[in-house]
């Protein structure tokens, strides 16, 4: 599976950036980041029209859309590492993950997309959210491999 992240935002060199490519790094799925800006100064609901369309910008046609929303349902390891697989089985061989910035994602691109996934019921500052995500990919891609990485218990 080729993996697509779009993140409003850019991250600079520290802790942040070393904990997400540390997992990146691990992936055997090519992982491609895109990070965009939005640098006018605009009121909530045109700037969250369009870090939403920034973010959509690049994703290949026909990829898995999915939106990180704090609103999003919450899944288990075992059940993402699943739903990932399940998509590979249909033949979508791409998956976008989409990363807002703090004014939150416009209700158009939560609509369009094929699951809104929430890392919980807390709010988290969206670098850390790559980080996140990339530890949740690997351990997605250890599940499907029967690597001893993920321990149920």
């Amino acid at each position: 599976m080729r993996i697509w992240i779009s993140a409003v935002g850019r991250v600079r060199a520290g802790p942040d950036k070393d904990l997400y490519e540390k997992y990146i790094g691990r992936l055997s799925w090519p992982v491609n980041l895109r990070e965009v800006e939005e640098r006018r100064p605009l009121p909530p609901a045109k700037l969250k029209a369009r870090e939403s369309e920034l973010l959509c910008g690049g994703i290949p046609q026909g990829a898995v859309i999915i939106v990180l929303d704090e609103r999003g349902k919450t899944l288990t390891s075992l059940d993402f590492a699943r739903k990932l697989e399940n998509w590979q089985n249909e033949g979508r061989g791409e998956a976008a993950f989409l990363i807002g910035g703090a004014s939150g994602l416009d209700d158009n691109l939560r609509a369009r997309a094929d699951l809104v996934l929430s890392l919980g019921a807390m709010t988290w500052p969206h670098f850390l959210v790559r980080a996140l995500l990339a530890e949740q990919l690997y351990r997605a891609q250890s599940i499907l491999a029967g690597h001893p990485y993920h321990r149920e218990g």
